[in-house]
Parts: C-alpha cells; sequence; structure tokens
C-alpha cells in the first residue's frame, strides 16, 4: 500500500505478489496527446515524394510516449515491401522520421540518414561505439545518445548533429552510460544515464540547463505531460520532477520481488488520462496518478515486462493499455481499472515496445517475428519473420519494419 511521506514523497510498502487495484485514483477521459502534424518542406534533397513530409519525432512518437498513431484509413495487409536496409548490426529500436528522411541509430552506433521513399542512404555517421536507444528529431537536428563513445570506454556521449548533412552541431560526453531516447521540448533536450543522472540539456549548444539524481539507473526514455516529466529507475521507483527546473514532484516506489528480484523499471511510461503506465521487472504492469504517484492498480504477468505500453481511447472498447510480457503474451488492460479486457499468446517473449496504428497493434518477439492483430480483439491479421525488440513506425501510409538486423519499408496501401 502506499504511504505518503515528507516532501511529496511515496513508498509502496510490503512484498505482495498479485494483483492491485484502488478504484478511487483519479481518471481522466480526456484523449490522448495529438500526433505531430506534418511538415512542409521544400523538395531540395533530390528525391521525388512530393507534398508534406509526416514526422515521427521521438520513441513512442509523441511527447508523452504513447505509441498511437489515429488512423482515419485503417492499414491492412497484403502490405508491399518497396525497399530494405541490410546489414549485420543488431537493431533494438525503432527510427524518427523528420522532412523527407528516416534516422536508424544502429547498435553499433552508426546513425543513418535514409530517403524514406527509396531507401537511399543520404548520409551516416559513427558516434561512438554502442548504442541502445533511439534518436529524436526537432529543430532540423537529430538528437541522439550512445552507450559507450570508445571501444573499452563505459562512459557515454549525446550529440546533435545537422539533419541534412550529419554535421557535428555539438558533442557533450558523459560521465555515465546513456540508452536514454532523448525527449526534445522547447529549445532543451531531456534524457537519462545509468548512473541515475538525468539531465536537461540546451538544445542550440549542450549547455546543461539542471540535473536530477534519481536513486537508480535511468534507462528509459523520459515522458512528458503538464510541466512534468516522469520515469522509472533501476532501484524501482517512478517518479515525476519539473520541466522548468528538475525538482522532485513525488516519487513512488516499490519492493517488487514477484520474481525473486527488486523491480526494475526499464519500460517507458506512457501518459495518459491523468495516468502514468510502465511495466517492471517484477512481471507488473503500473498505473500511477500523475498528480500525486498514487498506484491505481497492478497487473500481475507471469514474466519480465521490459515492453514500453501503447495507450489510446480505441473505438468500441474504451481507453485500453497494451503491453506484452516475458510470459509470451500480448496484453490489452482496461487504463482505468487494469482489468484484462483479453490476452493473447504471442508467439514469443515480447521485450521491446508496443505500437498502435489506427486500430491494429505492432509488436516483435525474441524469437524473430514481427506480428499486427487487431486492437479490439487481438486477431492476428499480419505476420513478419523479421524482428526482435520495438517494432514499427509509420507514415499513416507505409510502415517501416524494424528487424534484427535489417530495416524494411512496407507500403501499406498499395491499391491507391
Amino acid at each position: 500500500m502506499l504511504l505518503a511521506l515528507a516532501g511529496g514523497t511515496f513508498a509502496l510498502l510490503g512484498s505482495e505478489q498479485g494483483d492491485v487495484s484502488n478504484p478511487d485514483v483519479e481518471f481522466r477521459t480526456e484523449t490522448t496527446e495529438a500526433p505531430p502534424e506534418a511538415e512542409a518542406v521544400s523538395d531540395d534533397q533530390g528525391d521525388d515524394d512530393r507534398g508534406e513530409a509526416y514526422s515521427w519525432p521521438h520513441y513512442g512518437l509523441t511527447k508523452t510516449r504513447t505509441s498511437h498513431l489515429p488512423l482515419a484509413t485503417p492499414l491492412r495487409p497484403p502490405f508491399k515491401r518497396s525497399w530494405k536496409l541490410g546489414g549485420k548490426i543488431l537493431l533494438e529500436f525503432t527510427p524518427v522520421l523528420g522532412s523527407r528522411s528516416l534516422y536508424l541509430l544502429k547498435n553499433n552506433a552508426a546513425l543513418y540518414a535514409l530517403v524514406r521513399k527509396t531507401g537511399k542512404v543520404r548520409w551516416k555517421k559513427k558516434l561512438g561505439y554502442l548504442a541502445a536507444s533511439a534518436p529524436a528529431y526537432a529543430y532540423a537536428t537529430i538528437f541522439a545518445t550512445v552507450l559507450e563513445r570508445g571501444k573499452g570506454i563505459k562512459e557515454g556521449r549525446v550529440m546533435a548533429l545537422d539533419a541534412k548533412d550529419g554535421r557535428t552541431r555539438w558533442s557533450r560526453k558523459l560521465p555515465s552510460r546513456s540508452e536514454s531516447s532523448p525527449l526534445v521540448h522547447r529549445g532543451t533536450v531531456y534524457f537519462g544515464t545509468e548512473d541515475g543522472t538525468v539531465y536537461a540539456l540546451r538544445a542550440r549548444d549542450g549547455f546543461v540547463r539542471w540535473r536530477y539524481k534519481a536513486k537508480g539507473a535511468v534507462k528509459s526514455a523520459l515522458s512528458m505531460s503538464e510541466g512534468k516529466l516522469f520515469f522509472g529507475d533501476y532501484a524501482g521507483n517512478v517518479q515525476a520532477i519539473r520541466v522548468r527546473d528538475g525538482k522532485l514532484v513525488w516519487r513512488t516506489g516499490t519492493s517488487g520481488g514477484s520474481l525473486g528480484r527488486s523491480g526494475n523499471f526499464y519500460s517507458t511510461p506512457a501518459i495518459a488520462f491523468g495516468r502514468m503506465y510502465l511495466g517492471n521487472t517484477d512481471g507488473g504492469v503500473y498505473s500511477f496518478s500523475t498528480s500525486d504517484g498514487r498506484l491505481a492498480w497492478r497487473k500481475e504477468t507471469g514474466g519480465f515486462v521490459y515492453s514500453t505500453p501503447a495507450v489510446a481511447d480505441v473505438r468500441g472498447l474504451g481507453p485500453t493499455v497494451y503491453i506484452g510480457s516475458y510470459d509470451r503474451n500480448l496484453y490489452a488492460l482496461d487504463a482505468r481499472s487494469g482489468r484484462v479486457r483479453w490476452s493473447k499468446p504471442a508467439g514469443g517473449r515480447i521485450s521491446g515496445g508496443v505500437v498502435l496504428l489506427g486500430d491494429l497493434a505492432f509488436y516483435s518477439t525474441l524469437e524473430k517475428q514481427t506480428v499486427a492483430v487487431t486492437a479490439r480483439s487481438g486477431r492476428r491479421i499480419w505476420r513478419f519473420g523479421r524482428g526482435a525488440f520495438n517494432p514499427v513506425v509509420s507514415t499513416g501510409r507505409g510502415i517501416f519494419v524494424v528487424g534484427q538486423t535489417s530495416l524494411y519499408a512496407f507500403d501499406a496501401r498499395p491499391d491507391e
């Protein structure tokens, strides 16, 4: 249970396993954050992809990281493959989209800029030795973090590069590794590091605006809503800090233990309906109030939950949280109560996030497949025998599928 402590800090006491429900915790029925609008760009980069260029600027699409792209026209197979970027380097994270390009950070810390229509490499640049995050796109700039800036160097780096040509705008060495996908908001870049430091850097030059020190490693991306940043750490805490100065608003802890371990939060939280949703290595999916950190519910699964949830108010179903588990199941949970709307065998362990494109939920498994199911019922309608971690991003017409080592582009409306 939760006990209020001085200074706006909460503790979740005990080592109880199983489901928890606190139905009196506030739940708002407002819609989730709208996705970024398309940006009008001139055709100055030599390709024939005319018109507006759709932007997918952050991991999870929006700053609330809900991983939900509403679509007026549903996507349905058959999906026609249009190009492939092959390779031998592991791909854990989805790319981001900006202007007419796609930006992909491979696990060897090589950043690629590709023409979205053809897959042609515009430029590539080595940022370090090891990376495990998605970049961010803003102000015609790519922002990226790396785990190791050189071979044998257990320290990271954060960089800003010109989106057009890959020129380094600025680079800052970090005293710790980072696999936290950056968030960019109003001229500031936010991310976390393994020594528990959360940074706010000025986007134009990398100047440190403020730092916040968590009690454990911050490996996930940060999520933002209503002037607060939300994240979990490897000490089993979730917290909210102020965007403007990094001051703690509230902190909630969990003892975990359902898998014989303390609970670690690797999952990037999704923020919607006045709630924070994320998974934990103790096997639970959690929902907390964004106002004060009160636990709304906990849903037990049978395995680690590294997965980042997708959250949306699905027509005919209602506000729903979609998340995967190492127990080889995909869950659709009532966003208010945590009640299981449906759960389906996923065909393997889910480590990466779930992405909602219109009324389809996409996920990948460590058994090397990417799957699309209907959001309302979980009925499988498409399977691709490539994938491992985070599955897809989309323009609303086409989808880009992340395989184990290759990136694939599909036209989802080939007959139009």
